[in-house]
């Protein structure tokens, strides 16, 4: 019994080294969602919890409601940033979501208002390697664990049982776990949402299927028989449409690097692309064909 009561005064222990760090966020109609103070002066929160561009405001954890402006926001890692007053509140003490294991414990924790923090518990589920999103993004890890999200836990932190945040939670990746975006993420998106506002991402322009080649025409172009990407459409405008690259054209390799599915074409759109030319091999009438696209910037939604 000492035993479960020592672990028990650990968890609490670990809830109140993190709580002075995270705030109730109110960027949405009635329920507040939850942020996490993760430099001097910058909360980040998920982006789906940011309904409003302004008017937005903190409540910190002595009760004090502040005004916050929105820096940035990055739906393809469901990354938001506002900016308060520094000095105000500690940052939040920093775990490494690389060092979490199966089966570790951790905390979930939420601050909605004014009455203190809520916190739910459970164990890390399974831990991955980079990860993307659905929308686009990509995680540094994919860590997944059993804790309950309920309403206004989103953006909140996943703190370990030494009383580190090595994350914040989103429970719109993938439920019904909840994913958290680790900190090495929350850090490489901070940096260009605090330089430019937004993560630019590039753009080719072509919406493509899978495709898979023939034994004829996989003996006689020499690629295996895995197929590429069939272009089914070229928007106005785009990189794509400026190569010169036409519907039916099946897309089998960029650079060097075998196309056979769409994660593949996205592994090549990073922010670090945006301006570069790359050498798109693509099969056009039974031939191989090289056309040389400069990968654009992909347009922003209005949100």
């Amino acid at each position: 019994m000492s035993n479960l009561s020592e672990i028990s005064d650990q968890l609490a222990d670990a809830v109140a080294m993190s709580a002075a760090s995270v705030v109730a966020v109110h960027a949405r109609p009635r329920l507040a969602s939850t942020g996490v103070h993760w430099r001097d002066g910058v909360i980040v929160t998920t982006d789906a919890t940011v309904r409003r561009t302004d008017d937005i405001t903190v409540t910190l954890h002595d009760g004090q409601r502040i005004s916050a402006t929105l820096l940035g926001r990055d739906p393809g890692t469901d990354l938001a940033a506002l900016r308060i007053p520094t000095g105000l509140i500690p940052v939040a003490t920093r775990g490494a979501a690389a060092d979490l294991r199966p089966g570790n414990l951790v905390l979930a924790l939420a601050r909605t208002g004014n009455d203190g923090p809520q916190v739910t518990f459970g164990v890390v589920s399974s831990v991955g390697d980079a990860w993307r999103t659905w929308r686009g993004g990509t995680l540094d890890r994919r860590v997944q664990s059993d804790v309950q999200l309920y309403p206004g836990f989103g953006g909140g932190p996943l703190v370990t049982a030494h009383g580190t945040i090595a994350g914040i939670n989103s429970g719109g990746m993938s439920k019904p776990l909840c994913v958290t975006i680790p900190d090495t993420t929350i850090d490489r998106i901070l940096d260009a949402v605090i330089n430019r506002g937004y993560v630019a991402r590039g753009w080719l322009g072509a919406s493509m299927q899978t495709v898979r080649f023939s034994d004829a025409a996989t003996a006689k172009l020499g690629f295996d028989g895995r197929g590429g990407l069939v272009v089914l459409d070229v928007e106005h405008d785009s990189p794509a449409a400026h190569a010169g690259v036409m519907i039916g054209d099946v897309l089998v390799q960029i650079d060097t690097t075998r196309i056979t599915q769409h994660d593949d074409v996205m592994a090549f759109l990073g922010s670090d692309r945006v301006g570069t030319t790359v050498q798109l091999q693509v099969v056009r009438g039974g031939e191989v064909v090289i056309v040389p696209v400069t990968i654009g910037e992909r347009p922003r939604s209005s949100r």
